[in-house]
């Protein structure tokens, strides 16, 4: 067999005649292992030319049409290359909230065949979450888009973009600091100031939104029971969180996309309008309040699915 001969031209020949050749199928070999034993077995049988090259001159007219049709952009599943390049989704949530906040935006990314991961932020402080975050990336192939809601806007901005295949950055109702700015100067500037109760633990104080005042200040557009459980189930964040600089800025190398949420009473509209314009993100303003993934997924999605292509 020639070294010339594609791998494609070589599958042909055993393609056609694998029926043809079934009572020997046993004992033929791939002709990627060897050429010259499978055509001698499949010869035994007498229904097949005994040499790969008698039956390539009579298949050398026909084949090149054939060939020439071919559709390089497709693999042998029928995947398009534009679906095996199509990035992860990686979800990172903030302060007072857990993985499962992005439940309703999942479920609308899932149904456009989006891989994704959403991510349980520890809210342990900006050098660990972010550390725990690039361990994750590093387990996944290809590009990806990072989202961050609230805090997680600060930990995806600290994340080293030259280590991972970053497409793309989405802020939702997020804090995005520069390079050596804390979470907590850039807090300080909203008003209302959060209710905030703090529990010492062993490794610091954590602090938590109170109870009473979390529907007003984190949940207003949502309805009451729903906004309850929110507060009950809020996850406490370190207070290192806010206190720790940033290292990085990936919004300067990494095109970035923002949602800005003009009834939020915890990261106020002047404030993420600030941060915003301190970028080149493509900003996208909706009314809502700061848990604008479970009142206004739709709107979520869509500028994540923007990013994504």
């Amino acid at each position: 067999m020639l070294a010339s001969d594609s791998w494609e031209i070589r599958q042909l020949f055993v393609a056609e005649h694998v029926i043809r050749a079934s009572s020997v199928a046993d004992r033929s070999r791939t002709c990627r292992d060897t050429d010259r034993p499978l055509i001698g077995d499949i010869a035994e049988s007498h229904l097949l030319p005994p040499t790969y090259e008698n039956w390539k001159d009579t298949m050398r007219t026909s084949l090149i049409p054939v060939m020439t049709v071919v559709d390089d952009s497709t693999s042998p599943s029928g995947t398009s290359d534009a679906n095996r390049s199509a990035p992860t989704i990686v979800l990172v949530h903030g302060a007072w909230a857990d993985s499962s906040s992005w439940s309703p935006v999942v479920e609308r990314l899932r149904g456009d065949g989006y891989d994704i991961r959403s991510i349980a932020n520890p809210l342990q402080g900006l050098d660990a979450d972010t550390a725990y975050l690039s361990s994750h990336l590093a387990t996944i192939d290809g590009p990806i888009v990072l989202v961050g809601h609230s805090y997680g806007g600060a930990v995806i901005s600290n994340i080293d973009t030259s280590a991972f295949d970053i497409r793309s950055l989405v802020y939702i109702a997020a804090f995005i600091p520069l390079k050596d700015e804390t979470v907590g100067q850039l807090a300080a500037q909203s008003t209302p100031a959060l209710p905030l109760i703090p529990v010492q633990v062993p490794d610091g104080t954590e602090v938590t939104i109170d109870q009473t005042a979390f529907a007003a200040a984190f949940a207003g557009d949502l309805d009451q029971n729903t906004a309850a459980n929110l507060a009950v189930a809020q996850r406490p964040a370190n207070v290192k969180a806010v206190s720790e600089p940033s290292v990085n800025e990936a919004f300067r190398s990494i095109p970035s996309w923002a949602l800005i949420t003009r009834q939020d009473q915890a990261i106020a509209y002047d404030l993420q309008r600030l941060m915003v314009d301190r970028t080149d993100a493509d900003v996208t303003e909706v009314d809502a309040s700061h848990a604008v993934m479970l009142s206004r997924p739709d709107a979520v999605a869509d500028l994540i699915k923007q990013a994504a292509r």
